[in-house]
């Protein structure tokens, strides 16, 4: 099916202008208006094997889809007659401000959207006051990230490894660089089977293009394989009480799907965990994350802060996912696409029309704040003919 983004593409790139100086001109970028209008550019841009890396989900890329369409299944039941002429989209996040509640996730490399790769990424988010969190695989060191964003809120996501004094190194480095939280990434004992990279015969960057929190070895390699056997199996929640052990810093999880795994997050006096099934990247056919959030968000009755990513693409996305008990929601392949269209401003781009879009969603749903946005709002489409 072909998106109004690129009917537009299509018909104005046939119009050429005549001028003095320049001679005949293409139309070369219309402007883009949503989300998707960015993910329909970076394909006309990006070669096919660093496409599929980014857009890949696990096997038949159930979950990766489902992660989208259950948005849909979700109606805004909109409350009338409310002042809401103004409208104040900031909350806070593990006791930080920020201007509103949509966070960069963790994503690899950056490098390969644009040069500069996540020294965009720091400055569009340091830009829209909101949080970025770094990718253990990013082709940035931490603290050039730091440097590049100063002052911007920083978390950094962070694997934990066979050889411990790996992860106990970096962990140390980013309290150094000053960022705020550790995010344990949890759905990864294993990397899960994603084809389209198999297709192209395993996904490895250029040897430009390198993952350089990494021993020198695995900077350059294939996901399956190399980084990937760095990756301790056999981890259990023992491995909090280590981390507690060596940083003060807050401890959030990141691949919650369980109410039971929520509630020994709980007991293990974890700070924030993050309802995600890794963008639908390593186990296929699990529900996807908005469908499980209100389980979660009941589960833990308030004993920690609880975010989601996955699928989310509007302004009506977000408004549904604090409706459903999420602090904030954390975006990632959109980020990426942003980078692909124009590097540090394409980027900070799709922050702006997701916090627009929030803003005008609140606004046509009577919400004037963030804590205005209740459960009440958002109705699952099987549950209408009920009201």
């Amino acid at each position: 099916m072909t998106s109004l983004y690129q009917k537009y593409y299509i018909y104005n790139t046939t119009k050429v202008s005549l001028d003095e100086d320049e001679g005949l001109n293409m139309v070369s970028k219309p402007p883009l208006v949503c989300l998707d209008d960015y993910e329909d550019y970076a394909t006309t841009q990006l070669d096919q094997v660093t496409l599929g890396f980014f857009k890949c989900g696990a096997d038949e890329e159930i979950s990766r889809d489902e992660n989208r369409k259950a948005f849909s299944r979700l109606k805004i039941l909109p409350r009338v007659l409310r002042d809401v002429s103004k409208r104040d989209l900031s909350t806070t996040i593990l006791g930080n401000h920020i201007h509103f509640p949509v966070c960069i996730a963790a994503s690899a490399h950056h490098k390969l959207a644009c040069s500069d790769g996540e020294i965009c990424t720091a400055k569009a988010a340091k830009a829209m006051g909101t949080c970025m969190m770094l990718s253990t695989f990013s082709n940035t060191s931490l603290e050039n990230v730091a440097a590049a964003g100063p002052g911007a809120l920083k978390w950094f996501q962070l694997y934990i490894w066979h050889t411990r004094e790996l992860s106990a190194d970096l962990i140390k480095r980013a309290e150094m660089a000053g960022f705020e939280a550790l995010v344990l990434t949890v759905d990864v004992p294993v990397t899960g089977k994603r084809r389209i990279d198999i297709y192209h015969g395993g996904f490895t960057p250029p040897s430009h293009i390198q993952m350089v929190h990494l021993p020198e070895r695995y900077r350059v390699t294939s996901n399956y394989g190399g980084a990937g056997n760095m990756l301790d199996s056999a981890l259990t929640w023992d491995c909090i009480a280590w981390m507690r052990s060596i940083t003060k810093l807050p401890i959030v999880l990141k691949g919650i799907l369980s109410p039971e795994d929520a509630l020994l997050a709980v007991k293990h006096k974890i700070d924030g965990i993050i309802v995600s099934n890794h963008g639908g990247r390593q186990l296929d056919t699990v529900p996807a994350t908005i469908e499980v959030l209100p389980q979660i968000v009941k589960s833990v009755n308030g004993q920690l802060e609880v975010y989601l990513d996955g699928g989310v693409r509007t302004g009506t996305d977000v408004i549904k996912a604090l409706a459903l008990g999420a602090r904030a929601v954390f975006v990632g392949r959109p980020i990426i696409y942003g980078l692909v269209y124009a590097a540090e401003v394409g980027a900070t781009q799709v922050l702006q029309i997701l916090k627009n879009e929030l803003s005008l969603a609140m606004a046509l749903s009577g919400c004037a704040t963030i804590s205005d946005i209740e459960s009440s709002l958002v109705v699952h489409r099987s549950e209408l003919s009920k009201l």
